[in-house]
């Protein structure tokens, strides 16, 4: 399926060009490519979807006062993303391998995450917050849109292991504008990669409009590069696991890599040290306000009878309990010994990083003597 090229106006015209299951309004609409790819879902798990939703929401706003607080050094809020995150994570299997950038809160969570592992890279206690092995995800990447060259690459070892898993990576569109998507979906297209890029158009890439880059819908890039695409509505978190399944099924069964772009809005900063009013004008935020996927789900769900206000209640409770383990876990921890450092950079022995180890050691004792 090929998307649009019809050039975007304004919010508006921006949703009508992306597919859809839930409206903003709460109404279910039907889609003859989607539609399939969801007919297994019930209410029930729909509502645990929209309880995944709330308890990364409220992860998230704890980090943001950790931060706030001092306890973190940066936080990347992913308010607004929560269905495009939860709705295409939770449609991976366990052993497909994620390459996310920094403001995959909802995409962590998904994998079992602990409360440190939300916070431990930005405390500064580690340089990955989790066991990349165990959880399935590789390190948070910094480097704008450096993740999706390792997918790739991990991808192509997927082929030539003749499995089929697939590799998934997250970006933002901004990332888009950066060479290395650009040459990682080359490198996807001519191996034929088990690969699905997943844009998450937020809108703004720091402080410039997604307009000022694209004046068509990103996911007509793919495309040109002999990838199939599909731009859903990011803040239908039903429509998204349908977008995910659909590619999965294409790159698992051997077609290639896909390309998905999930229209949302960065409700909050871009992050922590970010102050989105000087660039951002309150209408169009307001705007977007309305179209907020949590309510949007919970009225779908209370309309249907498949959430009730005991549950809901429920819901709040275990958000709350997450916030607090996360917050507990962040207080708790210990910091290590300056030359821990070295640890795990290497999987055997270097000599050269031994050279550094000790000569960092002498340095260190300076302090000391003084």
């Amino acid at each position: 399926m090929s998307p649009s090229i019809t050039p975007i106006a304004d919010v508006a015209s921006d949703l009508a060009l992306s597919e859809q299951l839930i409206a903003p309004d709460g109404t279910r609409h039907a889609h003859a490519l989607l539609d399939p790819f969801v007919a297994d879902v019930s209410l029930d798990q729909l509502r645990g979807l929209y309880r995944d939703m709330s308890i990364v929401r409220r992860i998230d706003s704890e980090g943001i006062a950790l931060q706030r607080q001092g306890q973190l050094g940066l936080w990347a809020p992913c308010q607004g993303q929560e269905a495009a995150q939860i709705g295409t994570a939770r449609a991976l299997r366990p052993d497909d391998m994620i390459f996310p950038s920094y403001r995959e809160i909802g995409v962590l969570y998904t994998r079992d995450a602990e409360p440190g592992d939300f916070v431990r890279v930005w405390r500064g206690e580690e340089g990955a917050g989790y066991d990349p092995a165990e959880r399935h995800v590789a390190p948070t990447q910094i480097i704008i849109g450096a993740q999706t060259l390792h997918a790739v690459g991990y991808a192509m070892g997927i082929a030539h292991d003749g499995t089929d898993e697939v590799a998934v990576t997250y970006f933002g569109d901004g990332a888009t504008s950066q060479g290395d998507v650009n040459e990682a979906m080359v490198f996807a297209s001519s191996y034929g990669a088990p690969v699905v890029f997943v844009c998450q158009n937020n809108h703004w890439a720091i402080s410039e409009p997604v307009s000022v880059q694209s004046s068509y819908p990103i996911a007509g890039r793919a495309p040109g590069f002999g990838i199939p695409s599909l731009r859903v509505d990011g803040n239908d978190v039903l429509a998204c696991m349908a977008a995910m399944r659909w590619a999965l099924e294409h790159a698992r069964s051997g077609r290639g890599p896909v390309f998905i772009e999930a229209v949302t809005y960065r409700m909050g900063p871009h992050t922590t040290a970010d102050d989105p009013t000087r660039y951002r004008e309150p209408e169009e935020l307001e705007a977007w306000r309305s179209r907020d996927p949590l309510v949007r789900i919970e009225t779908y769900l209370r309309a249907a009878g498949g959430l009730d206000d005991a549950q809901a209640e429920e819901i709040a409770a275990a958000a709350d309990t997450a916030a607090r383990e996360l917050r507990a876990a962040c207080l708790g921890m210990t910091t290590r010994e300056p030359l821990a450092v070295f640890d795990g950079v290497y999987a055997a022995p270097h000599s050269g990083l031994d050279e550094q180890r000790t000569a960092y050691a002498e340095y260190l004792a300076t302090f000391e003597e003084a």
